[in-house]
């Protein structure tokens, strides 16, 4: 992989720390300043005193006293002044990821650091929602949202919200594939019931498999057809991940079908829960734009409103921490882990399922007892009766002596035959 990245750049803590000092200077300081319109202050100082020189020299906890609301999207239009600073440091952010990460060109996207992923789809899936309606002059009735049967639930969970019907496509039980004709049949099923317009998802890594949808074949199809759709990549899991394959990564703005992708910063990245990113192409994102925020400079295009502006700074202190070679390093551990894994399991003939450039592997039920998943904390696919799946996460934490102590127990098992 060739890691050439414009905006992304490793730091030293000295000019982290002045950055993030620089940009809290810029913004409104409610310790000092009168400000009497706001609705908002610092944190309370008799539980979260910032006179310790260890809060001080710490950025991101600094940040979360200073207590900036980032309200609004600040690549669009104009934002709240006030806090003109650590906004600058989200666009920052979203420069590394959108155009660096992403491939976006510069100046032509845009998004803001959300509460997690699940709100970041939300916001793709009501973007295009209303600009079916606003364009085409679309019922609800009409508009389908399609996404497989592996997809996250902040899909059905925002298709409820949005009065959207979810057409599941199904997945091979052994790839987790999508098949181009499975998916063309549910297409031509929605097509049959009346729907004319889709919102298209496609996974970039699952949450139980982490496997990857190909969207080229979901474009394809749609096209046959010749209707209207969106596609949105929830790259919630593998955002940080899948983009530093060995191979040519191409689920990215550089395939112009792609409208918009979801990443989560509190996964991979180890950022605060919740810090999720959303970012579109331009053009987009105004077809949610809440007039009625006329007291919010800009107004506002997000669903949350107010968000702390500290998780933005978190998530360039973490990138500007690594740089994109320590990063890419990083996850090159994970991966390596992550293969040991997959050997020891193939040595003791243990079913299970691997996407090649992710670090999940899921293991049939069968094939673990209860108890060993329980010691191990393996998470089922369902906690209720009838579970097929137990997944393994390679995170930062788990290293190769806690994979050989799960190994171990699993070889010794031998209650019901490994098959």
């Amino acid at each position: 992989m060739q890691i050439d990245m414009k905006f992304w750049k490793k730091l030293t803590p000295e000019e982290r720390l002045n950055r993030v000092q620089r940009a809290l200077k810029e913004n409104v300081d409610f310790s000092k300043d009168a400000n009497l319109g706001y609705p908002a202050s610092r944190l309370d100082e008799k539980v979260f005193t910032n006179e310790s020189l260890f809060l001080r020299e710490m950025p991101v906890l600094n940040t979360y006293i200073a207590n900036p609301n980032h309200i609004g999207c600040h690549t669009y239009g104009t934002s709240e002044y006030s806090f003109k600073g650590t906004q600058e440091i989200e666009r920052e952010v979203l420069d590394m990821i959108a155009v660096d990460l992403f491939k976006a060109k510069e100046g032509e996207y845009d998004g803001y650091i959300s509460p997690g992923g699940t709100e970041a789809n939300v916001q793709a899936m009501w973007v295009y929602r209303n600009e079916f309606m606003k364009t085409y002059g679309a019922e609800l009735n009409e508009i389908a949202i399609l996404a497989s049967d592996d997809t996250h639930y902040s899909i059905p969970k925002g298709a409820n919200l949005l009065m959207l019907e979810w057409k599941k496509v199904p997945v091979d039980e052994v790839t987790r594939d999508i098949s181009r004709e499975d998916f063309r049949n549910t297409v031509k099923s929605a097509l049959e019931e009346g729907k004319k317009y889709f919102i298209v998802i496609a996974n970039m890594g699952t949450t139980m498999f982490g496997s990857v949808d190909d969207p080229v074949p979901m474009t394809e199809v749609l096209e046959e057809f010749e209707v209207p759709y969106r596609l949105h990549i929830d790259g919630a899991y593998g955002g940080f991940v899948f983009p530093f394959s060995e191979g040519e990564n191409t689920i990215n703005f550089t395939n112009p079908k792609i409208s918009s992708i979801t990443i989560d910063a509190h996964k991979m990245l180890q950022a605060p829960y919740g810090t999720g990113i959303f970012v579109c192409r331009k053009g987009l994102i105004e077809n949610v734009l809440t007039t009625e925020a006329q007291y919010v400079e800009g107004m506002d295009l997000t669903l949350c409103g107010s968000r702390s502006g500290a998780n933005a700074v978190a998530v360039w202190t973490i990138l500007t921490t690594y740089g994109p070679h320590k990063w890419y390093e990083k996850i090159s551990v994970l991966k390596m882990r992550t293969n040991w894994l997959c050997k020891q399991l193939d040595m003791l003939e243990v079913p299970y399922f691997r996407e090649p450039e992710m670090n999940i592997v899921t293991i049939r039920s069968f094939a673990v007892p209860e108890e060993i998943a329980h010691k191990y904390n393996l998470v089922p696919q369902t906690h209720d009766e009838g579970n097929k799946w137990y997944k393994i996460v390679l995170m930062d934490h788990v290293e190769i002596e806690h994979l050989k102590d799960f190994i171990n127990d699993l070889s010794s098992y031998k209650k019901v035959p490994i098959k």
